[in-house]
Order: structure tokens, then C-alpha cells, then sequence
């Protein structure tokens, strides 16, 4: 995964547990403003998020957050 989406995901997790807590939880989706700006980026969280991990459609920010850092 590049650099700039591991940020740009910590990034979105640190805001949206800011906002509305631990327990807050997210999809992909989440990490752009507008999902069809780049479509290569957007696969690559995709295939990262279902693919390579076999996540739900919405996890919890937290365990995202931890995952991303830990890679």
C-alpha cells in the first residue's frame, strides 16, 4: 500500500474517533472525499480492505487505525 493512502487512513481514523469515539466504525469508502477521484486509489483500498484482509463493509476505526500502523 502506498504512503500516501496508510496516511491519508490513519489520518480519517484519528478524525472519526476524535469525533464520535472508540466504538466508531467505518468502510473504505470513508478515506475519499469523492469515491470516483481516483479510481486507482480507490481499488487499492478495496483490494487491501476485501481482498487482502477479508473485512466487513464497516469495521471499527480503531482496529483499521492499528492495522495500518502495524504494516
Amino acid at each position: 500500500m502506498r504512503a500516501s493512502l496508510r496516511s491519508r487512513m490513519i489520518e480519517v481514523c484519528d478524525s472519526k474517533i476524535a469525533y464520535k469515539g472508540d466504538n466508531v466504525g467505518l468502510s473504505f469508502y470513508a478515506f475519499f472525499a469523492n469515491k470516483n477521484s481516483d479510481p486507482e486509489l480507490l481499488m487499492e483500498a478495496a483490494t487491501w480492505w476485501i481482498k487482502t484482509h477479508q473485512l466487513d463493509h464497516f469495521e471499527k476505526a480503531v482496529k483499521i487505525k492499528k492495522m495500518v500502523e502495524d504494516m
